[in-house]
């Protein structure tokens, strides 16, 4: 019987890139822009990061923090800054009204 020679890069699996991928991460970046008559149209940026959460917040990254879809304390916060915001409206209103 012929034994098979196994090369490190046979023997990488899926679990050990996706691991390595996380650890390190992995940045993809990429622009379309429509111009007609150098009036920009359509401009998008597409950007796509693939990290661990601890990397990401170790790279300065934690955007999901303050997304009021994805963290419940971020829609406290909006709520309490629109809640202040709105009082305040009120009490200029009322004083308005009392100044008449």
């Amino acid at each position: 019987m012929a034994e098979q020679i196994t090369h490190a890069i046979n023997a990488t699996n899926l679990a050990d890139i996706l691991e390595r991928v996380l650890d390190k991460g992995i940045v993809i970046a990429g622009d379309i822009k429509i111009q007609l008559a150098d009036v920009d149209l359509l401009n998008i940026k597409i950007r796509l990061l693939v990290a661990s959460v601890d990397k990401a917040m170790e790279m300065g990254i934690n955007w999901w923090q303050q997304d009021t879809y994805l963290s419940t304390k971020a829609g406290e916060t909006e709520l309490e800054k629109e809640n202040i915001v709105l009082k305040k409206r009120l009490e200029r209103l009322e004083e308005k009204i009392k100044a008449k």
